[in-house]
This record gives structure tokens, sequence and C-alpha cells, in this order.
């Protein structure tokens, strides 16, 4: 899942901006721990509140047919609960949406709309909706684009559309305005956000998942490499990379690091 370095080799300046509140959409538990939470934990760290929402509760991640799909749920919910403390966020929402024919439709982007007016974030962090194929690292899955195109449609517009589903307006779910999407997993990165001091979060919190995989050493070792790969980019020891999608501009010296 390692993105394409930047044009010629050329070392980038670490992204410095941070958002003071921050929600990172997935499709599946374990997502966000494979994917931005050393970001995550730099940031919470330093002074942000972050929230998960898992767009399912990945009841088919198992390769026993036999397996009860509720029971796995709760496993896996369990699970991304204990990974999201290891992090820090305030809370993990699941919205129980199908494992497996997740779909960019308007019930899932009303209830991502309503996640997003009641918490407020400066920024949404999801999966890129654009990429279809790893370099040299096969399929993203679908729950993945889906999840990620449905992130970026609540986003923008209905999150700010205070005409959009009005009942949640009703509701006392005000329009809320988004200033930034990062896309995990890209397949063209823009920005780098330097987390050699939270791999070890990292790695952390995916030994939460104990049902889907375990954490060896050769494990350890793959997560560190790709942090260290992506950390080239920016000549440090370990990043996570992004595509940054500005919506609302700002000054950039509004939450330094």
């Amino acid at each position: 899942m390692t993105p394409d370095p930047p044009a010629n080799g050329a070392v980038v300046t670490e992204h410095a901006w941070r958002a003071a509140r921050f929600m990172v959409i997935v499709a599946h538990p374990d997502d966000a721990d494979f994917g931005p939470a050393a970001t995550a934990s730099k940031w919470i760290d330093r002074g942000s509140v972050g929230r998960l929402v898992c767009c399912t509760s990945g009841d088919q991640g198992g390769e026993d047919a036999a397996l009860d799909p509720l029971e796995l749920a709760a496993t896996r919910e369990a699970e991304q609960r204990r990974a999201a403390a290891v992090v820090g966020y305030d809370d993990v929402r699941f919205l129980h949406q199908p494992d497996g024919a997740l779909a960019n439709e308007l019930p899932l982007r009303e209830l991502l709309v309503r996640e997003i007016r009641e918490f407020r974030p400066d920024a949404v962090l999801t999966h890129d909706p654009e990429v279809l194929f790893y370099r040299g690292a096969g399929v993203n899955h679908a729950d993945h684009r889906a999840a990620g195109i449905a992130a970026v449609d609540a986003v923008y517009p209905a999150a700010r559309n205070p005409m959009a589903f009005p009942n949640l307006a009703r509701a006392g779910f005000a329009a809320h305005p988004v200033r930034r999407l990062y896309l995990f997993w890209p397949g063209q990165p823009t920005a780098w956000v330097e987390v050699g001091a939270t791999v070890d979060r990292k790695i952390e919190a995916l030994r939460c998942h104990a049902s889907q995989f375990t954490v060896d050493a050769a494990f350890e070792q793959r997560m560190r490499d790709w942090a260290a790969e992506d950390g080239v980019a920016i000549g440090g020891p370990a990043a996570e990379a992004f595509r940054l999608i500005v919506i609302d501009d700002d000054d950039q010296a509004q939450l330094p690091e």
C-alpha cells in the first residue's frame, strides 16, 4: 500500500498543519490503524481531538463460513474500541452498514453527515476513493472505495449545505463546513506527516485486532518499513502519506506544530 514517491525523487517539506478537531472515516475496523493511526496519535498528543467512524463492523472479515457474523461483528467492534483507546480518539462510532456491500448511497451519506455535523471537525481523513489498484500490491477493497467517496460526498457539499437533509437541521444538527480532506493510501500523495514518535502507537493499535492477524516480528517490520519508505519523501525516519484536498483555505499558521 506504499504510494508513489514524489516526482524525480525530490524531498518535500514535512506537512505541519494540524486540525484542532478531526474525524477519521473508514470502511472496516482496523482500516484506521493500518491507515492514519500514527498521524492521528501525533495530532492527539499535540492537543487535537479526534473521532473514528467505521461504516461497517467487519462481520465478513473471517475465513470460516460457519462463523456467526454477529459474533464476529461484536468481536471486531471491541477490538476497534481497544485500538481507538491506544490512539486516543474521543469516541468510536459504528454505522452498521453491510460489510462487503458498502454503497455510496443517500442513506450512508446521511449517516455520515449527521456524524460530521455533530462532531464538527476541521478535517476528515478517509480512504482515497480513486485508488483501484495499489502500486505492485493488489486491488483496493470495494468497501474502501465506497467509504472514501461517501465521506467525500458527505463533506462536500452535503455537511455544509443547510438544505441537505433538512431533517438533520430540524433535529439540531446544523450545517458545518469541513475545511480539509486527507486521503490516505493515496495513489498520488501530496502531503507527508512525520510520525517517527508515534509509529509504535500504530503498531500497538494493530495488535488489538487479534481476530484478523497476528502482529509478529515480520508484521511489525513491514509496518516500520512502509513508514520509513514514506519518510524518505521528507528526509525523515518515518511518515504517513496523504492526498490533501484544501476546500477552505486558511491561515497556515493557525494550528502550527
